[in-house]
This record gives C-alpha cells, structure tokens and sequence, in this order.
C-alpha cells in the first residue's frame, strides 16, 4: 500500500488530500479543509493547526508528502522569503521523519532544501498542479479556478501548463490571477457605486460586506459554505447578510427594502463576474490559441455561479465541472488532490486511474 498527503497551506484556508494506493487501484480519497486566518491566529499557531490536521487524515506516517503554499503573502510575514521559510520548518517539524517535496512554479518537486534555496521558486505554485491535474484530461483547455479569495485562469496547451506569469506579480499583471472570490472579498473593491433609487450612489470604502455576503442572498451559497468570519462578527442568516450589505451604502434594513437588498447583490454579483471576465479576456490576449474553440474546466467553491458564468459571458461554450471527475471536495481542494495524486504516480513509477465517476 502507498499512502501519501498533498497539502495547500493558504492564508485562510490550509487543505489537505489524504491518498491511498492498494493493488493499483486508489483505495481511499479524502480531502479536509481547515479554516485558518493567520492574521488573526498568528503565525506561531501555524505548527498546531497543521498537527491538528495531521490527526485528522489519520495518515501519521505517509510515504511521501508534497506541498504547496500561498500563505506566504499574509502580512503576518514581512516578506514572501520569511513566510516560505516558516512554513517550510513548521511542516518539518510536523513531519520530522517523512519524505516532503515541494512544489515549484515549473512544475518540479523540490526537496526542502532546495527549496530553501530559492524561496520564490516555490510561493504561490499551486495554481500548477490544478493545471496538471486538467491537462491530463484535455490536451488543450483553459481551467478556472474560483476559491473563497482568488481566481486563477490556468491555459493547457499540448498537455503542458503554459501560464506565463511566475509569481502572483506577474500574474495578476496579465489576467492568469484575478484578486477575487466566493466569500472573503471586500464588496468595496468589486464595485465603487451602485445604482438605486435613480442615482449612482458611491460605496463605503469599509469592510462592511464580502462576497460570500452577497451569494448567500442570492442563494448562490449555502450557509453551510460560508465558512470564513463576517464582517461584522454576526451569523450567517439571510437577514444579517443583508444588513451587511445595507451597510456598504451607509444604510440599514429599516432604510431599504430586501428587494433593492437583491437588487443590489445583484449588481455586485455581475460585477465580480466583469473581473473575471476581464482576467479572461487579458490572458486570451497573451496566446495565438482560440482558446474559446477548446474545453474549459471550472474548480474551487465558486466554479458553478462564478468560474462557469464567466466563462460563458467569454464566449465558451464547452464547459466541464471538474467535480464530475473529482467529487467536490477535490474541487473545493484541488492543488492538494492533485498534489497527492502526484505523489501516488510518482511512487508507482507510472500513471495511474485517478477519474473517481
């Protein structure tokens, strides 16, 4: 049996996929997400949090263990070389006797050594696992990426990722990352008015409201999904998401109505949709492909109202929901189900038939 863990150490969420492999066949495929803000906890609790999901996999001695992060860019850290670092040591402290890779930006699997070495080389790569993983379904596909923060727009070409950005820099310089997510983003940095009442009233430039305030009114979410912390420290009920929005134009629920509370998500909604489709349009600039002639692929929480939609206003019109292949925890976690699978074929020495439907 070969038994092996991919982890995806986020800023707000730390991800982990929980492999095994019995007489060629993957006998188990488990994903568990864990909700870990370290600007609020701290980057001294990073250790525990990852103990505590190390006891959660009840996989204590994997064969192998590989790892990406993004986590890294929390001004926890002063810069992306001490947050690379810490977690580095804080998972060989976890995994003291386990073999652990690491993931780079090119696609290899680095000791922690090496990745000590160059820092860079390995921050913020998970977005090329999720490209692996695709392209070993479609030779030539573009994947959207939707989590609770980010979007990343991943291009396939001839079986290969062929991303150009290197870092989160580069690429939110040319569409391949889009600073926007199904829960935690700022409404006030998806939209800067809103129409109501005949006028274009400009919006509070507070944390009054997220994004996953105003899919939970739309019904785009299930309370069950919004699990990061509010805005205001309140509940997750239809109610108090829309005070939240209320909120982001100076007002409250005694001041306006819960139609012109949809109305106004409404707008956000197909705001956040245009950033997107804006990353989309930036990265189709950068290839002679027609990407749009090609399959597309959607991940993370919000493939379904987000990834999916945008892409179509983009003009695709063969679109795949990776959880048909992966179920949908793998696609709330897929850098870390894609890490582990490598980890699997890796120590098999060949391919393996990871499809789970």
């Amino acid at each position: 049996m070969i038994k092996v863990l991919g982890w995806d150490i986020g800023g707000a969420n730390i991800k982990v996929a929980h492999m095994e492999l019995k007489n060629n066949e993957l006998s188990k495929v488990e994903v568990f997400i864990e909700y870990f803000p370290i600007w609020k906890k701290g980057k001294e609790r990073l250790k525990e949090a990852l103990e505590c999901l190390k006891l959660k996999t009840k996989c204590l001695s994997p064969d192998l263990i590989n790892l990406t992060m993004t986590v890294e860019l929390s001004d926890v850290y002063f810069s992306k070389k001490e947050g690379v670092n810490h977690v580095l040591e804080t998972m060989e402290k976890v995994f003291s006797k386990e073999e652990i890779k690491v993931l780079d930006v090119y696609g290899n699997l680095l000791s922690i050594d090496k990745a000590k070495e160059d820092p860079l080389k390995v921050a913020a790569a998970n977005w090329f696992a999720t490209g692996w993983l695709v392209s070993r379904l479609s030779k030539d596909c573009i994947v959207v990426d939707v989590g609770s923060t980010t979007t990343s727009i991943i291009p396939v070409l001839n079986g290969k990722v062929v991303a150009k950005g290197k870092n989160d820099l580069e690429k939110l310089a040319l569409g391949e990352l889009v600073y926007t997510g199904a829960l935690r983003t700022n409404v006030a940095t998806i939209v800067s008015c809103i129409p109501l009442r005949g006028f274009l009233i400009p919006v509070s430039s507070e944390f009054f409201a997220q994004s996953g305030d105003v899919h939970l009114v739309l019904g785009n979410l299930k309370p069950e999904d919004y699990s990061v912390d509010t805005p205001d420290g309140r509940g997750i009920s239809i109610l108090e998401a829309s005070a939240r929005i209320a909120r982001v134009l100076c007002a409250d629920l005694e001041m306006l109505s819960f139609n012109e509370i949809k109305s106004i998500a409404n707008y956000i909604y197909e705001a956040q949709l245009n950033q997107i489709l804006n990353g989309l349009k930036m990265l189709l600039k950068n290839f002679k492909v027609n990407f749009r002639t090609k399959l597309a692929y959607t991940t993370g929480l919000g493939r379904e109202f987000l990834a999916s939609k945008a892409l179509k206003k983009a003009g695709f019109t063969h679109i795949n929901d990776l959880s048909d292949f992966i179920g949908v925890m793998g696609a709330k976690a897929t850098p870390a189900f894609a890490l582990a699978l490598m980890g699997l074929e890796i120590l098999k020495g060949e391919p393996i038939d990871w499809r789970l439907f």
